[in-house]
């Protein structure tokens, strides 16, 4: 199959789904090789492919990342990578998913912090190969069939046991009222090599991406702002979860979207960067994403802006 992009248009999909005698829905397991070809795996060798539907009937790729040289607890999986891409892409909710193996506890968890989780619907293809219809075929050549999140994931711990009922969850559009602290120019301490003006529009996408931070357990929002050797600018926010562990640094949110927007190329081109946090807050970010960003390309600067809530 063709190389495919990180989205997949309502009507292409549609078109796609048409020439292929499918639906939409059954599309998406056809699709799943494509996503692990996105993987960046140097250190398991182990690629997963997620695609999911969107309620706008765009279809997104997600798949799992690995940073040689970093503890694995800096990786990025295949569900994160999907779920983040929807957020970049202001898509309102997602309806289902197939995923090239089952997801594990970690992404199971990181599902909850989207609306109505439980009814996500899953199909695992366990890297089989898809029969003509589009479903996956089982081991013993039984077509697969979606299921709910709530049949992988029975008893749920997330939002629902921790926020009011009406908090804005991932994929759902707030602000977080923040503004810059003694917000200025950059200043002649920016690192060199990046002009006061790079600096600038770097620090007000990071402020935006903080913005947009789920954050709601350690109110601690946060978003970075990557810019590539071209000029174009990225940014991520801080993804968290219920359950702390899974939740997704700004900095990988970054390479997420540089990924998608940039069209997937070299992390070495990635040149600048900036970090918008709070001030002495009890979540920092920023010797993480340093280490994270510095050791993926060597020739990154880096730089932390501190935001506070506006009056």
């Amino acid at each position: 199959m063709e190389q495919l992009g990180f989205v997949i248009e309502a009507h292409e999909a549609e078109s796609m789904a048409k020439q292929s005698g499918l639906t939409v829905l059954e599309l998406l397991p056809t699709l799943v090789n494509s996503a692990r070809s996105l993987a960046r795996t140097p250190i398991s060798n182990y690629c997963v492919g997620a695609v999911g539907l969107g309620s706008s009937g765009r279809i997104f790729f997600g798949a799992n990342l690995e940073f040689p040289g970093l503890p694995l607890h800096h990786s990025v999986h295949a569900e994160q990578f999907l779920i983040t891409n929807l957020t970049l892409n202001a898509e309102p909710k997602l309806n289902s998913v197939a995923v090239s193996a089952a997801p594990c506890g970690h992404c199971r968890q990181f599902f909850q912090e989207i609306r109505h989780a439980p009814d996500i619907q899953i199909l695992v293809t366990d890297d089989s190969n898809i029969d003509n219809s589009g479903g996956a075929a089982g081991k013993n050549g039984g077509k697969k069939k979606f299921e709910p999140l709530s049949h992988f994931l029975p008893h749920r711990f997330g939002p629902d046991d921790l926020l009011d009922k009406d908090f804005p969850l991932v994929l759902e559009r707030h602000d977080n009222n923040l503004s810059l602290l003694n917000d200025s120019n950059c200043n002649n301490n920016i690192p060199n090599g990046i002009s006061t003006v790079i600096c600038d529009d770097l620090k007000y996408e990071a402020l935006e991406a903080a913005n947009k931070s789920h954050a709601p357990y350690s109110k601690c929002p946060s978003g970075v702002a990557l810019m590539d050797c071209e000029g174009k600018i990225y940014r991520g926010s801080y993804i968290e979860s219920a359950a702390y562990n899974p939740s997704l640094g700004p900095a990988q949110a970054a390479i997420v979207s540089y990924l998608v927007k940039g069209g997937g190329g070299g992390y070495e081109k990635i040149v600048a960067a900036v970090l918008v946090e709070k001030e002495g807050a009890v979540v920092r970010q920023e010797y993480t994403a340093r280490l994270l960003l510095q050791t993926i390309s060597s020739k990154c600067e880096f730089k932390v802006f501190h935001c506070g809530s506006r009056s």
